[in-house]
């Protein structure tokens, strides 16, 4: 390694990506390519960088498997910061196997790293511990050890561990102030304040109130029966009865849980359920057919029944019912929650990561550009997509696979 390539690295090591290019702005060998392509990166120019990391792998030749294997993981952390989460990860994991073969821990724990962040965008949490905990976090240079700590907290905050969280965050804030990498240390901090930002609100008889993640926590712990607008389900201490594919029942239980302990009369609940303000009597008779089935789904933890308007919730051992709502409602919540992290998300990242189609993605995010909700940059097969952030709380919540269910 020659000098100038040797300055170059130091100075990114830091985080300091223009002094970096000052070393190696006006060089095309192998090595300068990829530094070039790592200072760009942290520069956010994600498009040039992912190609000069793309030259730089091209260029170094059959003998030079190492320097090969590390813009391989480098370009991979750029398309992990692009949205770019489609595709075979198999490139990845070859260059982690050849980076240990090499003895190069640091760069194949790094791959391991972003094989975890990329199943942890796509809402895929199990996949996700399980590529976390093969790492050895003692043998983590401070910078990837801050982002695993990150991404070990946020896998506790989707299941709501909020103790966890907090040990991994601080753990991270430690690591983050070793690093000094001021990137990673804002990271940090916005992690740990999203603790104290409300997660969803709390609407029972008394009004609503916002709960912040370890008051949701507590109130899921309790004995209360929750009707969770979050997950789509309803939720006890004990037991839990996921509705997310049956949005019909899930609108009969919402509508339930609003008003309890008072009934909802028919009109009420064929309009929420249905969509109609004009019901006849084969609606009433679907109704009739609707809260059967949902009877029959939550009878261990309510019971649903007649009264001379409508319908009113019973749960079991007369405990108090709460609807936990979450902070912005609607269909298209988990698609804004997405695109707030302040990333460009392309459509098919989108669909891949919400589990719905391409088509399905595209008209609800015209829907939120007609809105002014959101916006794109680029055309045809380079269009991304960005919303400004949702101010004032967390949308942990509504990200994919947020609340696993037993």
């Amino acid at each position: 390694m020659d000098s100038l390539i040797g300055a170059a690295a130091r100075a990114l090591a830091t985080g300091d990506a223009i002094g970096a290019l000052k070393w190696v702005a006006l060089r095309d060998d192998p090595p300068a390519l990829a530094l070039r392509g790592i200072a760009m990166a942290q520069l956010g120019e994600h498009p040039r960088a992912r190609e000069l990391l793309k030259n730089a792998a091209r260029g170094f030749g059959a003998h030079e498997e190492l320097a090969r294997a590390r813009c391989v993981v480098a370009e991979a952390e750029v398309a992990l910061a692009m949205r770019d989460l489609g595709g075979s990860s198999r490139s990845l994991v070859i260059a982690a196997a050849t980076l240990e073969a090499r003895a190069d821990h640091a760069n194949a724990l790094q791959a391991h790293l972003i094989a975890a962040r990329r199943l942890l965008l796509l809402g895929r949490l199990d996949e996700a511990a399980a590529a976390l905990a093969r790492l050895d976090g003692r043998t983590l240079p401070p910078s990837l050890a801050a982002v695993a700590e990150l991404v070990t907290a946020e896998l506790a905050l989707r299941s709501l561990r909020i103790g966890l969280a907090q040990a991994a965050l601080d753990r991270a804030h430690e690591q983050a102030e070793r690093a000094r990498v001021p990137a990673l240390q804002a990271e940090v901090a916005e992690a740990r304040a999203a603790l104290d930002r409300p997660a969803a609100r709390r609407i029972d008889a008394h009004g609503e109130q916002p709960l912040r993640l370890g008051e949701i926590a507590a109130l899921l712990d309790s004995d209360t029966l929750v009707v969770d607008a979050c997950s789509r389900s309803l939720r006890s201490s004990v037991k839990s009865v996921a509705l997310r594919r049956r949005p019909v029942l899930f609108a009969l239980a919402r509508a339930l849980a609003e008003v309890w302990p008072g009934d909802v009369d028919r009109e009420t609940l064929i309009a929420r359920a249905f969509g109609t303000r004009r019901p006849d009597e084969t609606h009433r008779a679907r109704l009739r057919v609707e809260i059967g089935r949902l009877r029959a789904l939550i009878t261990t933890l309510a019971r649903i029944e007649a009264t001379p308007r409508g319908f009113v919730l019973e749960p079991r051992d007369k405990n108090a019912v709460v609807l936990l709502a979450p902070p912005i409602d609607g269909d298209q919540a988990s698609l804004l929650a997405l695109l707030a992290d302040g990333a460009a998300w392309s459509t098919s990242t989108l669909a891949l990561a919400l589990g719905a189609s391409q088509r399905t993605v595209q008209r609800a995010l015209v829907e939120l550009e007609d809105a002014g909700r959101v916006r794109s940059i680029g055309r045809a097969r380079a269009q991304r997509w960005l919303a400004p952030p949702l101010a004032g709380f967390t949308t942990i919540l509504l990200l994919p696979a947020a609340f696993p269910l037993e």
